[in-house]
């Protein structure tokens, strides 16, 4: 049971790295391994403000967005620098790719290679996991952040964490006290799309009227940033399904650790986690924005010897460098800022996170708007208490986070009348079947305060953030080490600071969500048999079905302007702020949560569906 849940687990929403498949605790030597090194840019302080005066109509800077040439010559490193790093590499036989933009290096060469070159040791403070020290010539080691991927790690010091895997439990039961194991597929083009597609998104979010005037996503290229690999033939089943454009060749993929050959060998049970996020990330993209292309970013390791950390940063830094792409997509993240549970070795979570920083400024100079979910388990996601601040990260406040809501329904669930009379906060407690008790799993739109990130100035003094208002409907039971529900909840107010989250929300709940379309292997019952091929047409629900939505969106904003709209932050926190804002708050507190956090009545910001949810016709009229 545990693989095929396993497929069911993707389609719950964000995949956090680990979750789907574990590191190994077995690395050779010769093995080959990529790491990134992460430079400072020539002014950190300058970089930040340049990505502010491209969205802000007052400044000389406003839409003047950088090439990855002005990029490098503004705020990245010198080429003679470059050159001297890569240079030195090499006398260890390492290769290094100096990505476009100067701010960082691509490193690959054998692990024994690598670790020669950094000088890499491993080492151990008390009441901390065992992680790799680095060191690097004074010439060399002055403009560096960090460098993420180094191991040099025994494997008995590189245990895989033992903890459970609540993605494959949440979804399999959650899709049970549903009811409903997959669409109707008598239901064709626009009356299959209406009530499990883009349609169903675009008609609740006004994004019709854009439609209706010529916008489809035309001369614009979506990015996903994903694992695992996709079968073409999958997009044109959904997609003919749905009645939209089928020319999968619009899809182009870019395999950014492993090549394309290793990947697709390795698209087998153990992996279906990651082909089912991929797969419906690009067919939800590809649906709601029919005439965009799509660039889809693997990193895939297929024998585990880069580590995840490291191979999701890569994907990210490759698609910022190409530069074709001005969305940008993922429902991954990469793991905890919890440093107890942190599995990248050479990056503590706090120099991870700033480099990830650097390199969404260097999108939104380049006007790259991009887009991440934030979580499937209300605030819950790693703390046992919702204030701890556990996020998956990055919390950047350089990208759009993507909570989630459920849309107005009323069905029967588990012999209970359940009904939702309008949208609301993304928070499963109505109708919980007695197997989602027993095993704690509960599902909400992730939100919160970041602990890696100050409150960015985008958000300070916007009514609510900063406050929150709660309540207490589950608890963490640490004997059984599962969640529960509280018999006695109460609402809490407080103030908190840091990097609000989520920024905006839309429909993400699996009892009103979307269909996806999947072919994968399973295991067959005889355990020496080739795994059986399953053509799979399912439900599911999750922000990570969200996030490529509004990237989606995000492209039909941009096919109807000359000039990309960019980093969406500063100017959605003031279009929500102004009398025609283009957003529906959901300020309710009692029924309208994630878990824990609710709504605030009368304040325009909640840490449950942030702004609220979007009239992309309102929001195009905004950017024009």
């Amino acid at each position: 049971m545990k693989r095929n849940t396993l497929i069911l687990a993707a389609l719950s929403g964000l995949l956090t790295l680990g979750a789907a498949r574990q590191a190994s605790a077995k690395l050779s030597n010769d093995q080959q391994v990529v790491a990134s090194v992460v430079f400072k840019p020539t002014s950190e302080s300058r970089l930040t403000q340049y990505v502010y005066d491209t969205v802000d109509p007052t400044s000389a800077k406003y839409h003047h967005y950088l090439s990855t040439t002005e990029f490098a010559r503004k705020f990245g490193q010198s080429q003679q620098y470059v050159d001297a790093f890569k240079r030195y590499l090499n006398q260890y036989h390492v290769h290094a790719y100096a990505y476009r933009g100067r701010l960082s290096l691509k490193v690959r060469g054998t692990r024994a290679n690598v670790n020669q070159a950094f000088h890499a040791k491993a080492g151990h403070q008390k009441g901390q996991p065992s992680r790799t020290y680095y060191q690097l010539p004074k010439k060399l080691a002055h403009q560096v952040v960090t460098v993420i991927g180094l191991n040099a790690l025994k494997s008995k010091q590189n245990p895989t964490p033992k903890r459970t895997d609540n993605h494959a439990v949440f979804s399999m039961l959650t899709r049970k006290a549903a009811g409903s194991d997959g669409p109707d597929t008598h239901l064709k083009g626009t009356a299959f799309s209406k009530k499990y597609g883009a349609l169903k998104f675009a008609e609740r979010y006004q994004l019709t009227n854009l439609y209706n005037k010529g916008l489809s996503g035309q001369n614009q290229r979506i990015g996903i940033i994903a694992f695992g690999d996709i079968h073409r033939s999958d997009l044109k089943t959904y997609w003919r399904q749905a009645g939209t454009n089928t020319d999968t060749s619009r899809v182009r993929k870019i395999y950014v650790i492993d090549n394309q050959k290793k990947v697709q060998a390795s698209m087998t049970a153990d992996h279906v986690a990651e082909q089912s996020e991929a797969t419906l990330d690009v067919e939800s993209a590809g649906a709601v924005a029919p005439k965009a292309g799509i660039d889809f970013y693997t990193g895939t390791s297929v024998d585990n010897a880069v580590n995840l950390h490291t191979s999701l940063f890569t994907a990210f830094t490759q698609a910022i460098s190409d530069n074709v792409d001005r969305q940008l997509s993922t429902s991954y993240s990469p793991h905890t800022d919890d440093l107890k549970l942190w599995e990248e070795h050479s990056a503590t979570p706090s120099q991870y996170n700033h480099a990830f920083n650097l390199i969404l400024e260097q999108a939104a100079a380049q006007g790259i708007t991009v887009f991440n979910a934030s979580g499937d388990r209300g605030p819950w996601e790693w703390s046992h208490k919702p204030l701890m601040e556990c996020h998956g990260i990055p919390t950047s406040p350089y990208q759009v986070l993507v909570g989630g809501t459920t849309l107005p329904y009323s069905k029967v669930i588990n012999g209970k009348r359940i009904t939702v009379t309008k949208e609301r906060a993304w928070g499963t407690l109505a109708g919980i079947s007695a197997d989602n008790l027993k095993a704690g799993a509960f599902s909400g739109g992730g939100g919160g305060f970041s602990a890696l990130n100050p409150t960015p100035r985008y958000q300070q003094g916007v009514p609510g953030v900063n406050t929150f208002s709660a309540i207490n409907l589950i608890k963490y039971l640490s004997d059984k080490k599962i969640y529960a529900l509280n018999k006695h909840p109460r609402l809490i107010t407080g103030i908190h600071e840091g990097r609000n989250l989520p920024d905006v929300a839309g429909n993400a709940d699996e009892r009103t969500g979307y269909a996806t379309y999947l072919s994968c292997p399973v295991p067959a019952a005889n355990k020496k048999a080739k795994p059986i091929i399953k053509k799979l047409w399912t439900i599911g629900g999750g922000t990570s079905y969200t996030a490529p939505q509004m990237a989606a969106a995000n492209a039909i904003i941009n096919s109807g302007k000359n000039i990309p709209v960019g980093f969406w932050n500063p100017q959605i926190y003031q279009f929500a702020q102004q009398a025609d804002t283009p957003f529906n708050v959901l300020d309710d507190n009692v029924d309208n949560n994630n878990l824990y956090y609710t709504g605030q009545p009368g304040k325009l910001y909640n840490q449950a569906t942030g702004l609220g949810t979007i009239n992309f016709d309102k929001l195009y009229q905004k950017f024009k």
